[in-house]
């Protein structure tokens, strides 16, 4: 069930990385805009796909909001248990009680997970650390997480390396969700596992996402996968946002040319049906990004505006965002 209510509200959110010369004395030459003035409002219950060619920022912007990454700029506005606070302005020592309400599952399942530490103590930790549960309380309280990950509560005695990794995945989403929080980021939880379990996986999410009441922002590069799980999707490209729409809306009617394009570069199990995917040239580098529209020179309906002028998120639709002067008036 999605409430209208904002959960998150990003509001012109900037993660830049300086770029220094080598040598005795450092200055910058340079800087990355991984993520540069991205703005949405996300409701309570609703998934939010997050998607882009690899190196557009989604994964940076992502990890920012959750304050992984100190941000450069920007608000970031959340609707705690408590209250409504802007978690790019807290101080650290702040932030330690909001990490109940926040938490994120990481995209390779065993790396993720301490080799030397048993499931117990893995999934139990955030427990331990906030002292919420201590004991057979938290004994109890890992077995009852297991079990809604689909794990037997037996496994806990065990560690990391003696499971495949769809399991590691339920165990790290298990950790996540120790805590009740409110709000998920999945960056990419499905990428390293094998097809098959991918399914199982993201039929996990949507379970678990119905029975504890979560709200998700769910990167990833797989439009099928973000079709299945997102109630609305942002493309992302060098850093900004440049279509958010409802998930059906986008796919059935794409009208951002960087949507249009990487749709019509996914896969169709048709022999008869031609791919439409004629998008060249490289990602925009976000460290020299081009003047105007960064997309623009590989857009294949470019004109002289699109050089010159930035176009601005705005909307088309009561549902639909658009950053192109295609659309603008």
């Amino acid at each position: 069930m999605i409430d209208q209510a904002p959960l998150l509200e990003v509001c012109n959110l900037r993660k830049f990385f300086p770029i220094f010369s080598k040598g005795l004395f450092r200055r910058r030459i340079a800087t990355v805009k991984a993520v540069n003035d991205v703005s949405f409002e996300l409701r309570a219950g609703e998934t939010l796909g997050l998607v882009g060619e690899s190196g557009c920022g989604k994964t940076t912007c992502a990890r920012t909001i959750l304050r992984a990454m100190e941000p450069t700029g920007g608000q970031v506005w959340f609707n705690g248990r408590r209250k409504r606070v802007d978690l790019a302005a807290m101080p650290e020592r702040d932030l330690k009680c909001l990490r109940t309400e926040m938490q994120m599952i990481f995209q390779d399942p065993f790396s993720s997970l301490n080799p030397r530490m048993s499931i117990e103590n893995i999934v139990g930790e955030p427990l331990t650390i906030h002292r919420l549960a201590r004991g057979r309380e938290l004994t109890d309280r890992v077995a009852e997480m297991l079990r809604m990950v689909g794990l037997k509560p037996e496994h806990m005695r065990r560690y990391p390396h003696e499971f495949s990794g769809g399991q590691r995945q339920r165990i790290g989403i298990a950790r996540a969700l120790i805590m009740r929080p409110s709000l998920v980021v999945a960056d990419e939880p499905v990428s390293a596992l094998d097809v098959s379990v991918q399914a199982q996986v993201i039929n996990l999410l949507a379970d678990l996402q119905e029975q504890l009441k979560l709200t998700y922002i769910f990167v990833a590069h797989d439009l099928s996968v973000v079709r299945h799980i997102s109630n609305r999707v942002a493309v992302m490209y060098a850093g900004r946002i440049v279509e958010l729409a409802d998930t059906e809306a986008l796919f059935d009617n794409p009208q951002h040319p960087y949507t249009k394009a990487l749709i019509s570069a996914v896969p169709i199990p048709d022999p008869d049906v031609k791919m439409n995917f004629r998008l060249g040239g490289q990602v925009a580098d976000p460290a020299r990004l081009p003047s105007g529209c960064s997309f623009h020179p590989r857009c294949p309906v470019s004109f002289d505006r699109c050089g010159k002028e930035r176009p601005e998120l705005i909307k088309t639709s009561p549902a639909r965002q658009v950053a192109c002067h295609t659309y603008d008036k």
